[in-house]
């Protein structure tokens, strides 16, 4: 029993050898296509370990540079930031460094800026880190103008527009104006017209009134004269 328990053991050990022999021959072999500019090459080397040592802070870190030196940057955003699970404070700010390096990239200065921040936390005295801040701090203002410039020319636009419209009311008031001037004069008209067919109506009227009584007066004396020559007075005998 013994011996077959040694047995056992020993090959579990060349296995594990075995294991991390090629392991660590697929990293090198990653590595020196990396070296070479082949990094598509590298990938798959490190893709290869990674089967055999899944969850491997330190070959995620050499993925994730593959990946942003073979311009694949959002890729190697997410492999930078995984490489950090790791007690080692010197790849992870060596990651955090290379993440800042990757926004930059890409254009996302924000970002970017705070990669290099914490990298500086990690390591105050990192000159590059210090220079790509500034830079990236630098490259953020300039980014923001041509948003502030569309900001002000977007309130310039509403400006002009509010001045349009003001100068179109006041251009349409003027002739309101006139129509209202205009209508007032043709109701002032109607009003005169109107008030003199009434007078000439009050006149008709008068005028009919005074025939109407200088024919009364004829009647009166008419009959005042019938009335006189009725009562004829004779003597009486």
């Amino acid at each position: 029993m013994k011996k077959i328990l040694f047995v056992i053991l020993a090959l579990l050990m060349i296995n594990v050898t075995a294991k991390t022999d090629d392991f660590t021959g697929l990293v090198k072999k990653g590595n020196e296509a990396f070296q070479n500019g082949k990094y598509d090459e590298a990938l798959g080397y490190y893709h290869q370990a990674e089967v055999e040592r899944p969850e491997t802070a330190e070959l995620y870190y050499n993925i994730a540079g593959a990946l942003y030196r073979d311009g694949k940057y959002e890729e190697a955003v997410d492999k930078f930031q995984t490489s950090m699970n790791t007690e080692d404070i010197r790849q992870t700010q060596q990651a955090q460094y290379n993440l800042g390096n990757v926004y930059y990239r890409m254009g996302d200065y924000q970002n970017a800026i705070q990669a290099y921040t914490e990298a500086l936390k990690l390591n105050p005295d990192d000159i590059d880190a210090k220079y790509n801040l500034e830079l990236a701090r630098k490259m953020l203002k300039e980014q923001m103008k041509p948003e502030q410039q569309n900001d002000q020319q977007q309130q310039q636009q509403q400006q002009q527009q509010q001045e349009q419209q003001q100068q179109q009311e006041e251009q349409q008031k003027p002739e309101e104006k006139e129509q209202n001037q205009e209508q007032q004069q043709q109701q002032q008209q109607q009003q005169q017209e109107m008030a003199q067919e009434d007078e000439m109506s009050k006149e008709d009227a008068e005028r009919i009134l005074n025939a109407l009584k200088d024919d009364e007066k004829d009647v009166q004396k008419e009959r005042q004269q019938q009335q006189a020559v009725g009562n004829y007075k004779g003597n009486d005998w």
